[in-house]
């Protein structure tokens, strides 16, 4: 009986320490991967991209008001006649506040030149300015495309927080699913070996007469159930290490490949952490600063432009165009000015019954109306799931602080169960039951860490604050 006891106390000795007297190994901790994710993953670079875009957008409007340079030519040969040559050119400079002031030169001939079109020998300049005082005098298509270039380019640093909160997101959960995997893979390694100690022991003991024959089959289903279900860990950490792998990139190359060696963090080496107190305060408050409901307000900025320009379309059309003129004496252009020369135009244009210019003006209403009640659902959405965050989170901490003592105490049952044993007052099937008690109860505590670790992201993401953890 005394080889026995030693032997099943050395194995109960083996199922507390050698899971932290693991081999040594490269570790990988959690900040260096998420550190990693940030500065090489694809989706990262792709959400830094998003800001350039913006800015891209905002050049692009604004070419509408960049000043152009313009040449028109026009001439007209036959039978051997000049019917007209005709050349106008000049600086054309749009403003933001509508008007757009205009100065060139032209020169005309030819014998059969539209009278209109005469004249004098030396051509004209000319300078003025044309505007909208009836449609447009307050916002044209050129304005509003300007200002809702501007909305983007700043709802793009929105977007760009919203791809790396969810980046982050997934790839922290998919760090904790592989240290729950690896932490699990160790127990059931760990579990084995002192199934396969205890079944030699038995074996022992039954050769001896300490022990009856029918321990023997107890031990081995054992031994084989363990074996089992050490297999399926082994498959879960691969399957999770090659996940996480997908997550590692080094300056735009493939997925690297982990290095077999390579461990996460173990638990020993992590805590719990409890939601701080700021979280369970503000929740209203950080929840309005969320990206997602900042890119709405956003939306709702440039739908506001779009109502503004199709109320603008409900005008008249009225422009009004002026330009001096001044015939060059010499090397002067103004010279001979004379306040007396210029030319005005008048142009006029109103739909009688203004359908479209209405019909244009409600469909901007409905959506400014609808995107509205999105964003109340948002923000209720939001402030739901950081609530259920924060609870979640809160519960782990309650939860870890259980099974901590639970254990200890399914450790007690073992250890005196085995006491029990060696003294001749239990049996193999109880010992092996309080044995599987503590090992269910020890990953159950690995799985609530990790869950603790989890909250924490999914309380941070559903704050939107996420990226700014990392």
């Amino acid at each position: 009986m005394r080889s026995t006891q030693i032997i099943l106390l050395f194995a109960l000795c083996k199922l507390l320490l050698m899971i932290d007297a693991y081999a040594q190994t490269n570790v990988l901790t959690y900040e260096q991967f998420m550190n990693q994710v940030k500065n090489h993953h694809p989706a990262s670079v792709m959400a830094e991209l998003r800001i350039e875009e913006g800015e891209a957008s905002l050049l692009n409007a604004r070419g509408a008001f960049d000043p152009k340079v313009f040449t028109d030519v026009a001439q007209k040969y036959f039978d051997d006649k000049q019917y007209y040559n005709m050349v106008d050119g000049g600086l054309a400079i749009p403003t933001w506040f509508g008007l757009e002031f205009k100065a060139g030169y032209e020169n005309s001939g030819g014998d059969f030149l539209n009278p209109e079109r005469t004249l004098p020998g030396n051509g004209l300049y000319y300078a003025g300015v044309s505007a909208p005082i009836g449609q447009g005098l307050f916002m044209d298509k050129r304005r509003a495309e300007l200002q809702k270039a501007k909305i983007f380019r700043d709802m793009t640093v929105l977007d760009r927080e919203v791809m790396l909160n969810e980046l982050y997101l997934e790839a922290g959960k998919v760090y904790w699913d592989w240290f729950m995997a690896y932490e699990t893979m160790l127990v059931f390694d760990s579990v084995l070996i002192v199934a396969q100690l205890r079944l030699d022991a038995v074996k022992r003991g039954a050769y001896l007469g300490d022990l009856p024959n029918i321990d023997t089959l107890e031990a081995g289903i054992q031994v084989q159930n363990r074996l089992l279900a050490l297999q399926q860990a082994r498959l879960d950490y691969a399957n999770a290490k090659a996940l996480l792998a997908v997550y590692l990139w080094a300056e735009g190359v493939v997925p690297l490949e982990i290095p077999e060696e390579t461990r996460p963090i173990r638990l020993s080496e992590i805590e719990k952490i409890t939601p701080d107190e700021y979280y369970l305060s503000r929740l209203d408050t950080i929840i309005n600063n969320h990206p997602i409901l900042g890119r709405t307000e956003f939306k709702l900025e440039q739908l506001d432009l779009d109502r503004r320009l199709k109320a603008e379309q409900l005008k008249p059309i009225v422009n009004l165009k002026y330009n001096a003129l001044s015939e060059p004496i010499g090397n002067s252009p103004v010279e001979a000015y004379n306040i007396a020369d210029y030319t005005w135009g008048l142009q006029f244009e109103m739909p009688l019954f203004l359908r479209k210019g209405r019909g244009d003006l409600k469909l901007a209403k409905l959506k400014i109306q609808s995107t509205t009640l999105d964003f109340s659902m948002k923000q209720a959405s939001l402030l739901f799931k950081a609530t259920a965050a924060v609870n979640e989170w809160s519960t782990t901490v309650e939860q870890i602080n259980l099974y901590e003592r639970t254990v200890q105490d399914y450790n007690g049952l073992l250890n005196g169960e085995l006491q029990k044993f060696n003294a001749g007052e239990s049996s193999l099937f109880l010992v092996n039951a309080r044995e599987l008690g503590f090992i269910n109860a020890y990953i159950k505590l690995i799985e609530l860490l990790t869950k603790n670790r989890k909250a924490e992201l999914k309380a941070n993401y559903a704050f939107g604050i996420l990226n700014q953890q990392i």
